[in-house]
């Protein structure tokens, strides 16, 4: 079977990814996605870099320990976007352009609802979640300004994560990025006006960020309105259609789930890390920020997979699917273990941009020297659960993600702090759980009928 989408919309054409070289395709479609996310990145990034030289440690504390919080709220409405995207390759890789159609305007309702919840959550239960968090008391108060003006931007956080979704569903990374590079920068610079030149507290930093992500929506929804494509979005058209949104849902929800136990799991981590005080809470959220510059180049392959994969088994190319995923699954592996080196011996210059104080440099170093050789189990693991996403599997990396990274973690945490008290072992349970699930994604990948997913359901 092969087919070629050429429709356009501006300069910018439709890949199709059932034809062609698979790994230059993978390659030219990864490596947008990757500056995406390294821009992307640079958001919280900057806020924390610039809010540790001009406010303080306290200050700092309070924007790095709200990172696994902020990832808790708004991992499960991603995920959606994730099932979208799914749904959007595979009926893109059959040319099936009616159902393409009707699952974008369906993905965008879902975001107004998802964008709505998320933005009122964010607002009325911030101070429940810092406090259970156990966040420092003297942070506490900065945190929830910190927080609150955030979620101001939930929906606009949701619906960049939807437009982005859809564009690289069918093959197109390069147009987000663009937009994200301009948002990125236009965060920093408001970041350095508020704090640097107005000496505004943490709350600025917050509005700064709010103010770059609706900007790249407003880029986002100006590109999809576009007349010409088969994904020009119609606001008149923006509805759900039960049957795609019951697909999207099954795809999605799996995800969104996923992504909240990783979350969860996060979230019970920081709140341990809270209790050592507020040096072990900056220290912590500050090595949050350098490893997830880290995961990049597996998020990047990650989203190149899922969708290459998606088009691929839509259009029943089995045999191409599988090369695709070996390539994704090693590229993927070698890039982050090689940065893992990079973080293991710049660790203490990179835990020292971010804060001078020797005590947050000392356990940042630490964290990052205990971790940072085994990003290769990571990478693997989150590899294998992108095809699975792609091979419309969804629920199997859920139930590994909701039983390793969540159960067997906590139950770690909680017994290493209850018996020793010592905040390195803490740092362990990433690596020991990375390993457990690689094991179990290795049987699985190998062993199991994933590239009939669609058939079978």
């Amino acid at each position: 079977m092969s087919h070629t989408h050429t429709l356009k919309s501006g300069s910018s054409q439709v890949k199709d990814m059932t034809v062609g070289n698979p790994y230059k395709l993978m390659l030219n479609f990864a490596l947008p996605i990757f500056f995406s996310d390294l821009f992307q990145q640079l958001y919280n990034t900057a806020d924390a870099l610039i809010v540790g030289r001009f406010l303080g440690t306290e200050s700092l504390a309070a924007v790095t320990s709200s990172g696994p919080l902020i990832f808790l709220m708004v991992s499960f409405f991603t995920g959606a976007a994730m099932g979208g995207g799914v749904v959007i390759a595979r009926y893109f890789g059959a040319n099936d352009e009616e159902q393409v159609s009707k699952a974008i305007h369906t993905l965008l309702a879902l975001g107004l609802v998802c964008g709505s919840i998320l933005t009122l959550a964010g607002l009325l239960l911030t101070p429940t979640f810092l406090k259970w968090m156990q966040t420092d008391p003297e942070v506490l108060p900065e945190a929830i300004e910190y927080f609150r003006f955030y979620f101001l931007g939930g929906l606009s956080m949701i619906f960049y994560n939807i437009s982005r979704s859809i564009m690289n569903a069918l093959g197109n990374s390069r147009r987000p990025l663009y937009y994200l590079v301009f948002s990125s920068l236009l965060n920093i610079f408001l970041d350095l006006i508020f704090l640097g030149v107005f000496h505004w507290g943490v709350w600025a930093a917050a509005v700064a960020t709010v103010i770059s992500q609706v900007a790249s929506v407003m880029l986002c929804m100006a590109y999809l309105l576009k007349k010409g494509n088969i994904y020009t979005v119609n606001l008149r058209k923006i509805r759900f259609h039960k049957a795609l949104l019951m697909e999207i849902i099954r795809y999605g929800l799996p995800s969104g789930i996923q992504n909240s136990v990783i979350a969860l799991a996060n979230v019970v981590v920081q709140s341990q890390i809270n209790s050592f005080g507020k040096l072990a809470m900056a220290a912590y959220g500050t090595h949050s920020k350098i490893e997830g510059f880290a995961f990049l180049p597996i998020t990047s392959f990650n989203m190149a997979s899922t969708t290459f994969i998606s088009q691929n088994l839509g259009a029943k190319q089995y045999e191409r699917a599988k090369k695709g995923s070996r390539f994704s699954i090693l590229a993927a592996v070698l890039l982050a273990e090689l940065i893992g080196v990079c973080v293991y011996t710049l660790s203490p210059h990179l835990i020292g941009l971010f804060d001078k104080s020797p005590e947050v440099i000392a356990l940042g170093v630490r964290q990052a020297r205990t971790v940072a050789l085994f990003y290769f189990l990571l990478a693997f693991s989150h590899s294998v659960a992108a095809v699975c996403r792609g091979a419309g599997k969804a629920f199997v990396p859920m139930f590994v993600m909701l039983s390793v990274w969540c159960v067997i973690r906590i139950i770690y945490i909680m017994l290493v702090t209850k018996l020793t008290g010592n905040i390195h072992l803490i740092y362990w349970a990433y690596p020991i759980t990375w390993a457990i699930s690689s094991v179990v994604y290795l049987f699985y990948y190998l062993f199991s009928d994933w590239v009939h997913g669609f058939e079978k359901q």
